[in-house]
């Protein structure tokens, strides 16, 4: 927290003599050589309108050099197709930074010492940096985010424990919608060093079903119907590809305590997949038993002995 120091008494009393002290020599000068006092003046008038207009003409330049910069990045940024955020933020920057080095110029050229000028800016970026520790590590994670690109709006991401579509990238915050309609917002900051599962930057998802079943069935004769029943719909992925590197296949997966745990593995596109494993989940459940091939659930069985 910063508090503006309020000067004492005294130092109020110093400064006011020193105003009166340097008032009453300026009016001395003028009543002992006043024709020299008023050429001394115009000299100085002279002097600090030639500093004046030549602050002026690097003002009107720097202005007119600094647009052309701020143009260039632009059409650079457009070209490469940059996120419009990060566009933003660049050409921002570009401008803030070059609009202080013209100040500092102007105020050079009316002959001001800019030294002070420059060290009290760093002290208070410093200053400003210490107290905005979280913000700048969230803007600096956005910054990571926009140029990286590990996702975009529109993807569907799962990070820091919460699943959802991007609505909104910014400097310092990503917005995702839950598919119960939530949205959560993110630092950036915890998300560029979490991990992130990034569901929607592939074209194409396998997917995977168990179906547990009893002890003593046909395996091979149910794996079979698993695969006929996929390939029927037009949804999964027939053929291989660079996305979709399998044709669906069941295998026997697992020997559990109470089922033999068979696997079936198909590709879908990936907007397809959640339609496609909810309505093969009910496919399998009231097919397969239609085949003869019943569902295993856990039991125990006991004997007693007489």
């Amino acid at each position: 927290m910063f508090f503006l120091q309020i000067p004492s008494p005294e130092e109020m009393i110093n400064v006011t003599d020193s105003v009166k002290h340097a008032a009453y020599h300026l009016a001395e000068e003028a009543v002992k050589d006043p024709s020299a006092f008023l050429e001394n003046l115009l000299d100085e008038a002279v002097h600090f309108g030639l500093k004046l207009l030549a602050a002026l003409f690097v003002y009107v330049v720097g202005l007119w050099i600094i647009r052309r910069i701020k143009r260039s990045v632009r059409l650079v940024m457009d070209k490469r197709k940059t996120e419009k955020t990060l566009a933003s933020f660049i050409s921002s920057l570009v401008s803030i930074i070059l609009t202080v080095m013209l100040v500092l110029l102007t105020v050079g050229a009316l002959g001001i010492n800019t030294t002070s000028i420059a060290a009290m800016l760093g002290a208070g970026a410093m200053a400003i940096g210490m107290a905005l520790s979280g913000t700048m590590e969230n803007f600096a994670g956005g910054l990571i985010i926009l140029i990286f690109k590990p996702f975009k709006a529109g993807d569907f991401i799962t990070t820091q424990g919460h699943s959802g579509t991007v609505t909104d990238v910014t400097m310092v915050s990503t917005k995702i919608v839950t598919p119960d309609n939530r949205t959560i917002v993110i630092p950036n900051g915890a998300l560029s060093n979490g991990t992130i599962d990034n569901y929607s930057q592939k074209d194409a998802r396998r997917i995977e079903w168990k179906v547990g079943i009893e002890y003593g069935g046909d395996a091979s004769g149910c794996m079979e119907e698993m695969v006929k029943i996929a390939l029927a719909d037009d949804r999964i992925i027939k053929e291989k590809s660079a996305q979709a590197p399998e044709v669906p296949y069941a295998v026997l997966a697992e020997l559990g305590d109470s089922s033999v745990v068979l696997m079936l593995r198909a590709w879908v596109k990936k907007e397809d997949y959640w339609s496609v494993l909810f309505d093969m989940n009910k496919k399998l459940y009231e097919e397969l038993p239609k085949k003869g091939y019943g569902f295993a659930y856990p039991h125990l069985d006991v004997k007693i002995n007489q």
